[in-house]
């Protein structure tokens, strides 16, 4: 049986468990929410923690400091999906069963970053709560997180490949933005450098 988020969380505080562990702990964390995706999500804890990422003997304050922050980001997330959750029933008990706002994150990365190296600035949480906010508005022509306008369709995206991507890609912060935070204008080309 696979040990759940709070079960590894509990491992990455216990001051029983040596370093190593506490550390493994940490990364198996973000198997289970890794915001940007797995390894974005470790080097933004890492650099923003003063963890080296390939430091097996961290120090334990800095890792319970990143986990912390981990956790903030996951407990928006997760009332997020709650709200999410009560907003649909209520929909469908209202006869709509399509709604074109929703976002409902890529697998295990809510806001995949393009290039793990590229990351927004600022702690996991904030960039959540930023992301929520712009997906219960109205749909905007800038990125969500930091407001660039310069929006970007990936190489890949032009050729074909447009099934990898949720949406275009931020000059300013790297997030792939959501689809549903972009009004139609900004997805048809208004802002958008090599749309297809």
């Amino acid at each position: 049986m696979m040990a759940g988020f709070r079960s590894l969380a509990y491992q990455v505080r216990d001051a029983r468990n040596d370093r190593a562990l506490r550390r493994h702990s940490l990364r198996r964390c973000l198997e289970r929410f890794a915001p940007y995706g797995h390894r974005a999500t470790w080097w933004h804890l890492c650099d923003r923690h003063g963890i080296g990422p390939e430091d097996r003997a961290a120090d334990p304050l800095r890792l319970v400091a990143a986990l912390e922050e981990l956790e903030d980001a996951r407990a928006v997330w997760l009332e997020y999906e709650r709200q999410f959750a009560a907003r649909r029933r209520r929909e469908k008990h209202d006869g709509l069963r399509r709604p074109e706002w929703a976002w409902g994150g890529s697998g295990d990365a809510v806001v995949r970053c393009a290039d793990p190296g590229v990351r927004p600035q600022g702690a996991l949480g904030e960039v959540l709560r930023r992301l929520v906010a712009a997906l219960e508005s109205q749909p905007g022509t800038v990125c969500p997180v930091c407001g660039a306008r310069e929006l970007h369709w990936p190489a890949a995206a032009s050729a074909g490949a447009v099934w990898a991507w949720d949406g275009p890609v931020c000059a300013g912060c790297g997030i792939v933005v959501p689809r549903p935070a972009l009004a139609d204008s900004a997805l048809a080309g208004g802002g958008l450098a090599g749309a297809a």
